[in-house]
């Protein structure tokens, strides 16, 4: 039988964001897994697939926040499927500590990430 995930793996995924640690991240998800960025070009915000490119982009992220922070995370895992909310702090270009609004939309194989796709508030 093969593993399912769980509140308590899920909640590991979210945390990992916080690690500043790519490879972590990465391991997270399936080979083929996919990451859709809040922001970027593509209608879905920047698309990462595969391992290696969401490694990529969860270390663009942490060049582009690098004092970011995850906090109040809330994870909702219903079977196959499962929510992220939080709150996304960190220092803007002006100095000041912003707060930002968002959630996820999560995809599993078995207790492994096959996507995530990233929301954020804008102000």
């Amino acid at each position: 039988m093969s593993k399912k995930m769980s509140v308590e793996r899920a909640t590991e995924f979210g945390s990992s964001w916080n690690s500043r640690d790519p490879d972590l991240v990465a391991s997270f998800f399936i080979d083929d897994g996919v990451y859709h960025a809040s922001v970027g070009p593509d209608h879905l915000g920047k698309s990462y697939f595969g391992r290696e490119d969401i490694r990529k982009g969860a270390k663009a992220f942490f060049d582009r926040f690098p004092d970011g922070r995850f906090e109040n995370l809330k994870v909702v895992v219903a079977g196959d499927i499962g929510t992220f909310e939080w709150d996304f702090v960190a220092t803007d270009s002006a100095g000041t500590l912003v707060s930002t609004a968002g959630c996820d939309l999560l995809e599993f194989s078995g207790e492994m990430i096959a996507k995530k796709n990233a929301f954020r508030k804008a102000r």
